[in-house]
């Protein structure tokens, strides 16, 4: 392949990563907003619940990662056929090999927390502030809204987390499920949705001109 070949190849794979970014912003907001919706029903029942698990806890998040997850395909692959388009592209290779590191590590560490050691709390500190580095680590060909997004998400774990490691952590164990819902319904839930929302209400030109 020649230089100019090369050139062009490269521009045409930003120019579909341009595009991908403007379509996957405007379709993950109905996946964050089911997802934060949901996050915010299981955590409001869960905190008015007696009775606490570790492990059930953790199918509960898992299942509600899985339906987001299959909700987002489901419309990324929609938006792919509608316009005569591969599902899998060398821009979304990209974004997933960006995006999966983190949530991967994140995912073990918590699985392993909870599985083994119970712990719900550092657990759910894990999940959302690798979820936040995932968001960020596709920012090169993300919109601003998504990396805003990570942000929100990377600072708020952050300033939970040195709640935690002071007052927090001297909190009785039965408050442990109380701390974990509240963290998750929080970010995974509240975070979702005002994301959602931003997107929707934005004009159809600001979300043109967005990069």
């Amino acid at each position: 392949m020649t230089t100019q070949q090369t050139a062009l190849e490269h521009l045409r794979v930003i120019r579909s990563l341009l595009e991908k970014s403007q379509a996957y912003r405007a379709i993950s907001a109905p996946a964050a907003l089911g997802g934060g919706v949901l996050a915010l029903v299981v955590s409001a029942i869960a905190l008015n619940t007696d009775k606490f698990s570790a492990r059930h806890f953790l199918f509960e998040w898992l299942g509600i990662l899985v339906v987001v997850t299959a909700l987002n395909f489901f419309l990324l692959h929609r938006e792919a056929s509608a316009r005569a388009r591969p599902f899998v592209s060398e821009g979304m290779r990209m974004a997933l090999r960006a995006f999966f590191p983190p949530m991967i590590v994140g995912g073990l560490l918590g699985v392993g927390l909870i599985w083994f050691r119970n712990d719900v709390r550092l657990a759910s500190l894990i999940w959302i502030l690798c979820y936040g580095l995932a968001l960020l680590a596709t920012a090169h060909f993300s919109p601003r809204s998504l990396v805003r997004l990570g942000w929100a998400f990377l600072v708020t774990g952050m300033a939970l987390s040195v709640w935690f490691f002071t007052a927090g952590a001297s909190a009785k164990t039965g408050a442990d499920g109380t701390v974990a819902y509240l963290f998750l319904g929080t970010t995974f839930g509240v975070l979702h949705i005002m994301y959602a929302v931003a997107v929707f209400v934005r004009s159809p030109k600001e979300q043109d001109t967005e990069a």
